[in-house]
C-alpha cells in the first residue's frame, strides 16, 4: 500500500506487539469518521479525506501505543497541528489532510493531553476513536505470532 503521511518512509519503530506507524495508519483508516473529526471541520470531512480534523486525537493515540512526545505545528488560525516524535522518528499520521502544503516539523512546541482534552468534546472524540481502534488492534494482535510475524 502506498502511504502519503509525513515520515512514512522512516517510521520503522515498533511497539511491544510489533505495531508500526504504517500498520497503525492502516488500522485507523477503517475507524476515522465524521464523528471523530473536529466539529469545526466536520462538514468538510469525507472518506476521500479521512484524516481531516483528526490530528490531536490521533497523535495522542499513537503516543499511547509508541510512547514519545506530541508536538504541534502552529497554524495561521491559532490552532496547532499535532504529530509524533518517538526516539528521533518523526511521523504525522494525519498530514494528508493538508494536500500539497508542506508543514515544518522542527522546533515546534510540545502538546499536552491536559490542554487538548480540556475541551470535553475533544476528549470524547479521543475516547470514541480509541474504542474503535482498539477493536481493530485487538483483532490484528490475534493474527500475530509471539514473534510478531503474521500466522500462516
Amino acid at each position: 500500500m502506498p502511504y502519503h503521511f509525513y515520515g512514512w518512509k522512516t517510521a520503522d519503530i515498533r511497539n511491544a506487539d510489533g505495531l508500526t506507524p504504517r500498520l497503525l495508519y492502516d488500522l485507523l483508516s477503517g475507524v476515522w469518521c465524521a464523528e471523530t473529526c473536529a466539529p469545526r471541520m466536520r462538514r468538510d470531512w469525507s472518506e476521500d479525506n479521512p484524516t481531516l480534523g483528526q490530528c490531536s486525537i490521533t497523535a495522542f493515540l499513537a503516543q499511547d501505543l509508541f510512547g514519545g512526545e506530541v508536538y504541534g505545528v502552529p497554524l495561521d488560525d491559532g490552532n496547532f497541528h499535532c504529530y509524533n516524535v518517538v526516539g528521533g522518528c518523526v511521523f504525522d499520521l494525519t498530514s494528508e489532510q493538508f494536500g500539497d502544503v508542506s508543514l515544518h516539523y522542527e522546533n515546534n512546541p510540545p502538546q499536552t493531553r491536559e490542554a487538548h482534552f480540556a475541551k470535553e468534546e475533544k476528549h470524547r472524540r479521543y475516547l470514541l476513536l480509541r474504542s474503535r481502534l482498539m477493536e481493530k488492534y485487538d483483532a490484528w494482535r490475534k493474527t500475530q505470532s509471539p514473534c510478531g510475524d503474521a500466522r500462516a
